[in-house]
């Protein structure tokens, strides 16, 4: 059989995978791209409770002390993310951590990201919204800031306004193709300058290439589209440069899998993980109270009830994000919405707790809620264990469900951010009895995130740090990670714009690589067009 090859591969098509894959396609490189979900469009994303629905393009990973939800899908996280897109405020890039010394390498500020923030706020594009834009649920988080003496503003989101329809349904993908995920920009993008996707192929390691002209070696499996657990084919594809974006979970044990046959890997390597410190709390709100303390009401009669209705993520108080405060107690409060299938990854931490008869009278009040996530600063406490004994990143438990071998036991200074964040939003949201929180709990079933960072982690130091300051695994030229993995630490914003900047900011020297390696490449195509 005639061995397969391509210039650059590209593993995962994410925000981290899809954009080299575009600049290095654009510049006259043969790409290919494999992903290990399927690929579907506009079109096939179901709006359904149905389990069905989720699990064919999302993963439950529960790991130990910690559940991660993931993108299972071409697009990636894009697809399945809520679009809030942030950019990191200037003290992230400064932090010390536990080191007690800057984690992030010297050459990145924020001052330095910002072009890169600029390039992909243009593609995708991001909208800045407006009160008008804001959800039932937003609104009633801003009342109740307003309240407390504290601002909130509308999030800007990587959405089409027009175009969407307020249906709530992104975990599941975006029907009407208002969320600028990867597959309307970016990707189409690399496949009209050549690139080539392949779902349904996942990674297992990569070696030393034995083809002349070419560096590595990737051997991958195909999955049955029907059911993940079945491979009826394997392969082998060569690359002259590996571009690793198979996300915070997947690209550590693809890594970690290949230590051997590619002589060793760094030893940060699948530690520093972090769930860039994610805190959901759940408020169950008093509705009588909205209407006599906040004043709100809304059509039909009801002064709330309006947990579901509109955008996930539309509004975020900022006011903790104080450069000055120290490290550990900033964050910032924003409103959010998960449909309940969620909620079996979760505990309350106090009665009543998600089973029995009180939780179902709480579950019952379901419409009546207020979901809020805190993004903190963690201590990069997360770690990976030895890989899953057969293939893929962890071990699939059942459709949608798998065991990770992640391991995160929050420190000291983790708890205290939590604690922080929960003070504050109960300062806001339970004064004079308006709500009740209710953190899900770390203690029972581990923090839960949506936000994987910092497993294959960038940085100036190579005993805490696998990647260069460009991305480049250490050791290895031509062998590059742009996904969350390579983000030093927590963000406290949601991170897929830091993510997509970075991968913006690697490509120039991915590119440069590649011409090294006698590919005629060159750099300079603009942002694909929206």
């Amino acid at each position: 059989m005639t061995a397969q090859t391509t210039d650059v591969l590209v593993i995962g098509s994410g925000f981290g995978g899809a954009i080299p894959a575009y600049y290095l396609a654009a510049g006259g490189a043969r790409v290919t791209v494999l992903e290990r979900g399927p690929r579907l469009t506009g079109a096939d994303f179901t709006q359904s409770l149905q389990l069905g629905t989720y699990s064919r393009i999302v993963d439950a990973i529960r790991g130990d002390g910690i559940a991660v939800i993931a993108g299972n899908c071409v697009g990636g996280g894009s697809v399945v993310y809520f679009a809030a897109s942030l950019r990191a405020p200037a003290f992230v890039f400064e932090r010390l951590g536990s080191l007690g010394r800057r984690i992030w390498p010297a050459s990145l500020t924020r001052a330095a990201l910002d072009p890169w923030y600029d390039r992909v706020e243009e593609a995708l594009p991001v909208t800045r919204t407006d009160w008008s834009d804001v959800s039932y649920a937003g609104g009633l988080l801003a009342a109740a800031c307003t309240r407390a003496g504290h601002t909130c503003n509308p999030v800007p989101v990587a959405v089409d306004i027009e175009r969407c329809t307020n249906c709530n349904w992104m975990l599941s993908g975006c029907h009407f193709d208002a969320k600028r995920s990867m597959l309307l920009n970016y990707l189409p993008a690399a496949e009209a300058h050549g690139a080539t996707i392949l779902e349904l192929h996942e990674v297992q390691n990569i070696a030393r290439s034995s083809l002349s002209g070419y560096r590595y070696a990737a051997a991958y499996t195909v999955l049955d589209s029907d059911d993940y657990t079945c491979t009826p084919e394997t392969g082998t594809i060569h690359a002259k440069v590996v571009v690793l974006a198979a996300g915070a979970v997947g690209t550590p044990v693809i890594l970690q899998r290949s230590a051997v046959l590619l002589g060793f890997i760094p030893s940060a390597v699948g530690r520093y993980f972090t769930g860039n410190g994610d805190r959901v709390s759940v408020a169950d709100v008093d509705e009588t109270k909205v209407r006599s303390l906040l004043g709100l009401s809304r059509p039909g009669g009801l002064a709330y009830e309006a947990q579901p209705i509109g955008r996930p993520i539309t509004a975020a108080t900022y006011d903790y994000l104080t450069a000055t405060a120290p490290e550990y107690s900033r964050f910032m409060l924003q409103q959010i919405y998960f449909p309940p299938v969620v909620n079996i990854l979760a505990q309350a931490t106090n009665s009543p707790h998600w089973f029995g008869i009180p939780a179902r009278q709480l579950r019952s009040r379901w419409k009546s809620w207020l979901t809020m996530l805190a993004m903190t600063e963690d201590d990069n406490e997360g770690s990976f264990s030895p890989v899953p004994p057969l293939t893929g990143s962890f071990t699939r438990l059942a459709p949608g469900l798998g065991l990770g071998t992640m391991t995160y036991y929050p420190t000291a200074r983790t708890v205290k951010g939590w604690q922080q964040a929960d003070t504050a939003l109960r300062s806001i949201l339970e004064k004079d009895g308006l709500a009740r929180i209710r953190p899900w709990s770390a203690d029972v079933s581990g923090s839960v995130t949506a936000h994987p960072l910092s497993s294959v982690r960038m940085g100036d130091n190579p005993d805490t740090s696998a990647l260069t300051d460009t991305n480049e695994l250490r050791g290895h030229p031509g062998i590059f990670v742009t996904d969350g993995s390579a983000v030093p630490t927590s963000l406290t914003v949601n991170p897929s714009l830091t993510i997509a900047a970075l991968a913006e900011r690697a490509a120039l020297t991915i590119t440069n690589r590649t011409a090294q390696a006698g590919v005629q490449i060159r750099y300079g195509a603009p942002p694909p067009v929206p």
